[in-house]
């Protein structure tokens, strides 16, 4: 009867302690999913920043290397600038361009360009 005793106290006692340290764990648990999710969300914010810087210098170095090969390879039309004061080039083919702030060559007519202020 004794031994019947000391195994149902032995089984009450492990039952306890698994119970507590289950809740223990959960806790803890929640608490590093919680400092887990605010490093995501800060390490998220710093690639969508330096996804940001990247495009904008690489939008600045693609404007300044079209511009640069440009004056190389084209003319410059000095009497004329365009529609918001934009250097004019014009091409092999006479055809009117500026770059704009993509680096892209935006054609344009001639009768859309304006007269240089002095």
């Amino acid at each position: 009867m004794k031994n019947v005793f000391k195994v149902a106290l032995l089984a009450a006692g492990l039952f306890v302690a698994a119970d507590t340290h289950a809740q223990v764990a959960e806790k803890a648990g929640r608490g590093i999913d919680k400092g887990a999710n605010a490093v995501g969300r800060g390490a998220k914010k710093g690639v969508k920043a330096v996804g940001k810087g990247a495009k904008a210098v690489g939008r600045k170095t693609s404007e300044v290397a079209s511009k640069g090969a440009s004056a190389v390879v084209d003319k410059k039309y000095d009497s004329k600038v365009g529609p918001d004061g934009e250097t004019v080039y014009i091409d092999k083919n006479s055809a009117y361009y500026f770059v704009n702030k993509k680096g892209h060559r935006i054609y344009v007519r001639e009768a859309e360009l304006k007269n240089k202020p002095m």
